[in-house]
């Protein structure tokens, strides 16, 4: 039976007592970092895996929070489109208030040219609002698909679109900055929508026509119509006749509600008041495009020169234009609502992507306090035991108890 006896040099007890001792203030080092930054990664080699997971969800939250700047954009845009439309149709309702006002019967020359003057005012101010630019970019709010900054010009004859016309669509991730001016603004049918109301310009009676009303869709052909009066032994009568096809639609009708008569054929009905002349004449045609500016000028210029059974027509028809466009017109607003809970939508959507994305990011590089801490008592008690060894070792010499 042998003893086995291993000897360990005082040299090689000071080199371990020495790595222990710098593997200890390696890891205190750490573990004061992870303290201090409240991470546990100070550097890809500490853990590749999440710092590769780190990585990744900064990345993705530096696009989300790009993404989440370009929506509220966004948003403002369209919440400044919508503000702006709704100052369009208190305008309208303003404008349509004073139309009727002129029509009234009532008023002086004077009178008749303090309501068209109002009215020429408020449709500078919806020209104005259509070519509002956006309060960030200075992009109109109007242009459709276009980039000019003013998308209505007023050329003295008239006011065209020099945007592009065309809605762009929202996305998952998106609304649009811009509405479609052209839609909103240009593309008002005249009269009620499907026909138009005129009284001939050689009249000299007091009859006129209200817009009219569809009233068999089916029967409309899509023609154009005169109503023919004529005044005979002191009855009235009325002739319908097909100006396209020259056809007799009817024939020899008596007129005799001055105040309101209805006048049916078609599918077409209009009621008439006033007395005609001999010879006057209502013409019926199918509407054509319109916009909104022109029936505003349309309607100014009637309330300045027209009196009588000529301002009565005018005025009817105005009106029904009017009524269209404020329809538009709302159609328009309602649209930018709707880009606007879209908007609200795709933020809330982002605020949870976003909060998910840094608990991911938190979860891949945050330090555990709690357990870092623990550690760190630990190492550092290590440490102080590993100092006073390697302090016992230093002591240890032969000589000492050679001396001895």
């Amino acid at each position: 039976m042998s003893n086995l006896f291993s000897r360990v040099s005082t040299s090689g007890a000071y080199a371990t007592t020495l790595n222990n001792i710098q593997s200890t203030q390696v890891s205190l080092s750490q573990l004061q970092a992870q303290i201090s930054s409240g991470k546990s990664i100070s550097q890809p080699s500490d853990n590749p895996n999440g710092a590769a997971i780190a990585e990744s969800t900064n990345s993705s939250l530096i696009q989300l929070s790009a993404s989440q700047g370009a929506v509220q954009q966004q948003l403002g845009a369209m919440t400044q489109a919508e503000s702006t439309l709704g100052s369009v149709v208190s305008a309208l309702q303003q404008f349509r208030q004073l139309a009727i006002q002129a029509g009234s019967g009532s008023n002086t020359a004077s009178d008749q040219a303090s309501i068209a003057n109002q009215m020429q005012q408020l449709r500078n101010q919806i020209l104005g609002y259509a070519n509002t630019t956006n309060s960030a970019s200075g992009q109109a709010l109007f242009g459709g698909q276009g980039s000019t900054k003013t998308p209505f010009v007023d050329n003295g004859s008239g006011v065209t679109y020099n945007g592009v016309g065309g809605q762009t669509n929202s996305t998952a991730t998106s609304v649009p900055m811009t509405l479609n001016g052209q839609q909103i603004f240009m593309n008002v049918p005249s009269g009620n929508g499907v026909f138009q109301i005129t009284a001939g310009a050689a009249n000299t009676g007091t009859a006129f026509s209200d817009a009219g009303t569809i009233t068999n869709p089916s029967a409309l052909t899509g023609n154009s119509y005169s109503i023919q009066f004529t005044v005979a032994g002191g009855n009235t009568t009325y002739n319908v006749v097909n100006s396209t096809t020259g056809a007799t639609v009817l024939s020899n009708q008596a007129y005799t509600q001055t105040t309101g008569q209805t006048i049916s054929f078609d599918g077409m009905s209009m009621v008439v008041q006033g007395t005609p002349a001999n010879g006057d004449t209502l013409s019926v045609a199918p509407s054509s495009t319109n916009n909104l500016f022109n029936t505003l000028d349309a309607a100014i210029s009637n309330v300045k020169n027209n009196t009588g059974a000529a301002l009565s027509q005018g005025l009817a028809q105005s009106l029904a234009e009017i009524d269209t466009g404020l329809n538009q017109v709302e159609a328009g607003q309602g649209l930018a609502g709707t880009y606007m809970n879209q908007a609200n939508a795709i933020t809330t959507a982002q605020d949870l992507n976003s909060t998910q994305l840094q608990t991911t990011q938190s979860n891949a590089q945050d330090a555990n306090m709690v357990q870092v801490i623990s550690q760190y008592q630990n190492e550092s008690t290590s440490f102080q035991a590993a100092l006073q060894s390697y302090a016992e070792i230093q002591k240890l010499s032969l000589f000492n108890y050679i001396s001895g």
